[in-house]
């Protein structure tokens, strides 16, 4: 009798244990930092929408090239696809650490001058894959690939192009 109290006792505890962890696989509720690239500097925050989405907002300085780095915005809802995977192999998911697709919208700030030029993006939305990785307790890196829409606006027309979107950064989370 003993034995079968103990058994189930033990078949209980695993299943509420497997249960527990289950329930902690999520994105994390709020994740503060700042990143640095090739092309700028930027500081942001992901706020938990769903265990697997996060709504990226972003502030900085940033370009296409080094000649027009100029003040950014950008807003990013990203889906974090293998937490659990992740998880299960013992792999760190704290920090948002994991695989993500996400939809990219990013605006420049420029000049009246230099908004009179036909090669600025002004808005630019990315369909992105990309992953997150962290390095310690504190820091972390990211890179990504997407493509996606730039809207160019200049000599009184409006021109949307084709952008191929690559991005490397390496960052600190506060």
């Amino acid at each position: 009798m003993v034995k079968v109290v103990f058994a189930s006792l033990l078949i209980m505890n695993s299943y509420f244990g497997f249960s527990q962890n289950e329930k902690d696989i999520s994105v994390e509720k709020s994740v503060f930092g700042i990143q640095t690239g090739l092309l700028g500097i930027w500081a942001h925050n992901e706020l938990k929408l769903s265990n697997q989405v996060a709504l990226r907002s972003e502030i900085g300085l940033g370009g296409l090239n080094t000649s027009n780095i100029k003040p950014v915005l950008a807003l990013e809802p990203r889906w974090y696809y293998n937490l659990k995977k992740r998880a299960d192999k013992n792999k760190r998911i704290d920090g948002n650490s994991g695989n993500y697709m996400s939809l990219r919208a990013r605006y420049h700030f420029h000049s009246t001058e230099e908004a009179e030029r036909s090669d600025l993006y002004h808005l630019l939305t990315v369909a992105t894959w990309g992953i997150r990785r962290n390095i310690g307790k504190h820091f972390n890196y990211e890179a990504g690939i997407g493509t996606g829409l730039g809207f160019e606006k200049g000599n009184n027309r409006n021109i949307d192009v084709l952008v191929l979107y690559a991005t490397f950064s390496i960052g600190y989370r506060f």
